[in-house]
């Protein structure tokens, strides 16, 4: 039984009205899901105010409300608490109703602009590979050991967080990997939960329309590493201009990893193939399956974590060999006329680019590099130009077409595009609305040898369209329409 004064243990409290000392069933943040002797708490989210479903929480049987302001009618019976910040006191109640979860397992934190979920779900795969249980809280799906659930945003709410922790120690669970967004550590998401490490990428355009500029994006970043405890390990890219940044005020491990520069773990490229890369981290060499050298920091990552967690310095290099790509990272397949295609999430202006930075170091040149890409509505408008500016310049040929428009007019989006395009690359660009009929045409240009890049949408199975998703999947299309052209 879960006694509300117990579970509001941590936070903040400005004000209450009615008696801490009763008996709550759960914690809800959805007036919908309100049930009997539930506590409601009203979030101030960005399409809708939940302090405007106080009264229907209540009548729906909520016996306790967490709110920012004290609503006009107060229900005898019902327990107010006024706090200053509704999604921290969200995170330190979820903490307490599941036990402190995350203090139960090792948690690893990963937050960058790119290769969280990479890192993240390939530190699943090791700890895996090396005979542990292991939990993931990522973009693609959250994993309890075994059991796969679908994940809806990279980080998940308090509660979500919270309970699938929970799941995860009651199964034995002795590590957790988990994708830190921006979104979630400026929304209070993983306020309270105890971090064995924390990891950082890098830093490059992306989540401008939330976060307006880019110095309040990265210092959202570092308030992550501000807040870890003095026991955890902190482990930055150092070759990224952020890297040192990051770790400025922590009070954990520092720990550094570069290609470039000096650093703890220090990785060089040997050979960079369709089939993989050979490298030499810390005077030691090793193949693995992933491609290109945005993958090379991933993995150099990957193998500092798992030193700095316990994991034998050759037992390491051997577990990252057998490490396969992420679906929707870099997947690629050959068709039976040759012709190589790519699909890659790559949906800020630093991932498109390297990518196809990847795709021409290991290319001859004697082929066509043909990119379809396009931009996701209701998100950052300022990196448009950018993304188009880049396939343009560093592909044979670049086709600009829908992502997921979501509320936007597509050929809006499609327009503000074109308008990074320099005048020298106009030939070589193409604009289809259509997202299939994009992948067609780059199909029907494509002949032996030569190599089609889809990037944007990645691992994801849908395109959404006014606030309907419809069944679509890169990989699935161009590999039946190469079939159907018989390429």
């Amino acid at each position: 039984m879960n006694v509300l004064k117990d579970i509001l243990y941590k936070v903040p409290i400005e004000a209450v009205q009615g008696s801490t000392d009763i008996a709550v069933n759960k914690i809800e943040f959805d007036s919908r899901k309100v049930e009997l002797n539930d506590v409601f708490v009203a979030i101030r989210g960005t399409l809708s105010n939940g302090h405007d479903f106080i009264e229907k929480a209540v009548n729906q049987g909520a016996i306790a409300i967490i709110c920012e302001k004290f609503p006009d009618k107060i229900i005898n019976g019902v327990t107010y608490v006024k706090v200053e910040n509704s999604n921290e006191a969200l995170a330190h109640l979820a903490n307490n109703f599941y036990d402190n979860p995350s203090t139960k397992l090792r948690l690893v934190g990963v937050t960058g602009t790119n290769g969280k979920t990479t890192i993240a779900s390939l530190l699943y795969q090791m700890f895996k590979k090396a005979g542990y249980k292991v939990g993931l809280l990522s973009t693609v799906k959250i994993m309890v050991d075994e059991t796969e659930h679908k994940a809806t945003h990279t980080t998940p709410d308090s509660l979500t967080i919270n309970n699938y922790l929970n799941e995860m120690v009651e199964v034995g669970c002795e590590f957790c990997f988990m994708e830190v967004s921006s979104h979630g550590i400026h929304q209070k998401r993983t306020e309270g939960l105890h971090f064995e490490g924390g990891i950082f990428t890098n830093l490059s355009h992306d989540h401008l329309d939330y976060h307006k500029t880019f110095a309040e994006y990265r210092d959202v970043k570092k308030s992550y590493f501000d807040n870890l405890p003095k026991s955890a390990f902190a482990i930055t890219n150092v070759d990224d201009k952020n890297g040192s940044v990051m770790l400025q005020n922590t009070k954990a491990k520092k720990i550094a990893y570069a290609i470039k520069s000096y650093a703890d773990y220090k990785a060089q490229v040997l050979e960079n193939q369709f089939t993989g890369l050979l490298l030499k981290i810390n005077n030691n060499e090793v193949w693995t399956k992933l491609i290109g050298s945005f993958n090379a920091y991933n993995l150099l990552a990957i193998y500092a974590t798992a030193v700095e967690l316990g994991i034998e310095q050759n037992e390491a290099l051997r577990l990252l060999s057998e490490l396969e790509s992420v679906s929707g990272r870099f997947q690629y397949f050959i068709s039976n006329g040759k012709i190589t295609a790519i699909v890659d999430y790559a949906h800020t202006p630093d991932a498109l680019e390297n990518v196809l930075n990847t795709i021409n170091d290991i290319r001859t040149k004697n082929e066509e590099l043909i990119t379809v890409v396009g931009c996701g509505g209701d998100r950052d408008k300022t990196k448009r130009p950018i993304m188009a500016k880049i396939a343009s310049e560093l592909s044979t040929k670049a086709i600009f077409t829908s992502d997921n428009p979501r509320t936007e007019d597509p050929e809006t989006i499609i327009e503000e595009m074109e308008k990074g395009v320099e005048a020298q690359n106009f030939k070589k660009t193409v604009s289809i609305l259509d997202r299939k009929q994009a992948i067609k045409t780059a199909c029907q240009f494509a002949q032996a040898n030569d190599i089609i890049l889809i990037a944007g949408k990645g691992h994801e199975t849908y395109q959404e369209i006014n606030g309907v998703r419809h069944d679509f999947d890169d990989l699935k299309i161009v590999k039946e329409l190469l079939n159907q052209l018989n390429k």
